[in-house]
């Protein structure tokens, strides 16, 4: 498995002949942050799956569509809620037969394609998380399944974060993930590492990528110093930088 962390919540997985790129997004979309990761270059043999787990400009862009030219049995699994009516597409000049190639997912589902097993988690946010499963490996791709406790936020909304991210995150319970693509946002203050922590305790990862750092990649070592990390520290990836590649057997 060859793991590349494009930038914030995108990476491209590669497994055998297979590839995964989730979340992508042109870094000049976001105006306050200057992202420069970049995909790799894949041959044309190859198949290419693109999973956008909602619609975020952080999390989705319509470029993807543009790949098809590149790689012709591209396939792109969405979240539900994007929406992509043909007018739309016609308008940014994609040609609406793309949706002929795209699988729409909503919480709670699952789908088998080309030897890939894919299910998904509803948000705490919008959209899905994503579990992919291909030759006796499993990916995990949170999106926005986070604990969002902000700062201010009425203590009733909070409290639903809380109740809804356990009840997603303890349905892993159980099950052996491979690579799991987990949220830090340093936006939460106090609660940046509670979602990360929670997914620790109860979920048996045996790689835990964090993402959605904002270039913040320090938070990583933050986390990884406390002493409730302690029993997980070996199982957390030190993420770097933009265009970082990871491989593991």
């Amino acid at each position: 498995m060859k793991v590349t962390f494009v930038h914030h919540s995108c990476f491209c997985v590669e497994i055998e002949n297979k590839v995964f790129i989730f979340d992508y997004f042109q870094g000049e979309r976001i105006e306050e942050f200057s992202f420069q990761g970049r995909l790799p270059e894949f041959s044309k043999e190859q198949d290419v799956y693109v999973f956008s787990s909602h619609q975020h400009r952080d999390h989705f862009d319509l470029d993807i569509f543009s790949w098809q030219e590149m790689y012709p049995g591209i396939q792109y699994i969405l979240a539900k809620d994007i929406r992509l009516g043909d007018n739309y597409l016609a308008r940014n000049g994609i040609d609406p037969k793309v949706k002929e190639r795209i699988h729409f997912l909503k919480g709670n589902a699952s789908l088998e394609l080309e030897g890939l097993v894919i299910e998904t988690l509803p948000s705490t946010d919008e959209g899905v998380a994503f579990l992919v499963s291909y030759q006796g490996k499993t990916i995990y791709h949170a999106g926005d399944l986070h604990w969002w406790h902000w700062e201010g936020e009425e203590e009733i909304f909070n409290q639903y974060q809380e109740k809804t991210y356990k009840r997603q995150i303890d349905k892993l319970a159980g099950r052996q993930i491979d690579v799991a693509f987990v949220v830090i946002d340093q936006r939460l203050y106090d609660a940046q590492f509670w979602g990360i922590q929670y997914f620790m305790e109860h979920v048996q990862a045996e790689h835990v990528v964090p993402m959605h750092l904002w270039q913040n990649y320090g938070l990583v070592q933050k986390f990884k110093s406390l002493p409730q990390a302690a029993p997980y520290r070996e199982s957390i990836v030190d993420i770097t930088g933009e265009n970082q590649v990871l491989e593991w057997e």
